[in-house]
Protein backbone atom coordinates (compact mmCIF):
# COMPACT_ATOMS: atom_id res chain seq x y z
CA UNK A 1 0.00 0.00 0.00
CA UNK A 2 1.17 3.40 -0.98
CA UNK A 3 -0.31 6.49 0.87
CA UNK A 4 1.19 10.06 0.78
CA UNK A 5 1.09 11.83 4.39
CA UNK A 6 2.12 15.64 5.20
CA UNK A 7 4.78 16.60 7.10
CA UNK A 8 4.56 19.86 9.07
CA UNK A 9 8.08 21.48 9.87
CA UNK A 10 8.36 24.74 12.09
CA UNK A 11 11.10 26.26 12.91
CA UNK A 12 11.90 26.50 16.99
CA UNK A 13 14.55 28.04 18.87
CA UNK A 14 16.88 25.67 18.36
CA UNK A 15 16.14 23.90 15.21
CA UNK A 16 13.19 22.21 13.42
CA UNK A 17 10.36 20.25 14.80
CA UNK A 18 8.64 17.88 11.72
CA UNK A 19 5.27 16.05 12.58
CA UNK A 20 2.68 13.56 10.40
CA UNK A 21 -0.51 15.13 11.63
CA UNK A 22 -1.94 12.05 10.06
CA UNK A 23 -0.29 9.74 12.40
CA UNK A 24 0.30 11.92 15.29
CA UNK A 25 4.09 11.23 14.92
CA UNK A 26 7.33 14.19 15.18
CA UNK A 27 10.67 14.22 15.42
CA UNK A 28 13.38 17.41 14.89
CA UNK A 29 16.35 18.23 13.11
CA UNK A 30 18.89 21.11 13.34
CA UNK A 31 18.26 21.74 9.20
CA UNK A 32 14.81 21.09 7.40
CA UNK A 33 16.13 18.42 5.84
CA UNK A 34 17.62 16.85 8.48
CA UNK A 35 13.94 17.20 10.33
CA UNK A 36 12.29 15.35 7.45
CA UNK A 37 14.56 12.98 7.77
CA UNK A 38 13.84 12.04 11.26
CA UNK A 39 10.79 12.35 10.95
CA UNK A 40 10.55 9.84 7.56
CA UNK A 41 12.99 7.45 9.95
CA UNK A 42 10.17 7.84 12.56
CA UNK A 43 7.60 6.60 10.61
CA UNK A 44 9.06 3.92 9.61
CA UNK A 45 9.65 2.85 13.06
CA UNK A 46 5.76 3.20 13.57
CA UNK A 47 4.70 1.26 10.61
CA UNK A 48 7.26 -1.52 11.63
CA UNK A 49 5.97 -1.46 15.00
CA UNK A 50 2.63 -0.84 15.33
CA UNK A 51 -0.50 -3.13 14.70
CA UNK A 52 -2.59 -2.60 11.58
CA UNK A 53 -5.63 -1.76 14.20
CA UNK A 54 -3.39 1.44 15.33
CA UNK A 55 -2.29 2.40 12.25
CA UNK A 56 -6.30 2.29 10.61
CA UNK A 57 -6.96 3.90 14.19
CA UNK A 58 -4.41 6.62 13.64
CA UNK A 59 -5.20 7.40 10.01
CA UNK A 60 -9.41 7.46 10.06
CA UNK A 61 -9.25 10.24 12.89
Amino acid sequence: MSRRLTAIIQREESGFVALCPELDVASQGNTIESARENLREALELFFECASPDEIHQRLDE
